[in-house]
């Protein structure tokens, strides 16, 4: 299976999102937190039907979107699908021990992070990995047929 088929199967078969990373939406910074990648996506990615379960242990216990932050992975109290890392490649590793732990069935980095030892520790375990690529740009490719660029983005 090429990526592209591999990517397109994942968003079709996926109900559950797990994004580590989300920033906690701050009262003193509310307006600039909406235009940050991570919030964006976890929005968008809600908007068609996903159910995303932001994980950040400086945020635990606040409200993004409706849905409470958990500190860690472990704490999710539902099947994950897709655990989508918004941290820098260098904390992936145990982050990726713990998409293992729980039985995630997809490691998905976004854009700009990949680690060879977090694909090894989840390839192991038989969990697919996706690196380098961007969640909601990928969800806009395959089922939008549209340009996938942030809409902050655009000049119009």
């Amino acid at each position: 299976m090429s990526e592209n088929e591999l990517i397109k199967k994942t968003l079709n078969t996926s109900k559950t999102i797990a994004m580590v990373g989300v920033s906690s939406i701050k009262k003193e910074i509310s307006s600039n937190i909406k235009r940050r990648p991570s919030t964006i996506v976890m929005k968008y990615m809600q908007e068609f039907g996903y159910r995303v379960i932001p994980v950040n242990p400086f945020s635990a216990g606040e409200k993004i979107y409706g849905e409470t932050v958990l500190a860690r992975l472990a704490d999710i109290q539902i099947p994950i699908d897709i655990v989508d890392v918004f941290r820098p490649s260098k904390e992936t590793p145990p982050i990726a021990k713990e998409a293992v732990s729980i039985g995630a069935k997809v490691f998905w980095l976004q854009y700009g992070i990949e680690n060879d030892e977090a694909k090894k520790i989840v390839e192991k375990s038989s969990i697919t990995y996706i690196a380098n690529k961007c969640i909601k740009q990928e969800y806009q490719k395959y089922f939008l047929k549209v340009n996938p660029v942030f809409p902050v983005l655009i000049n119009k």
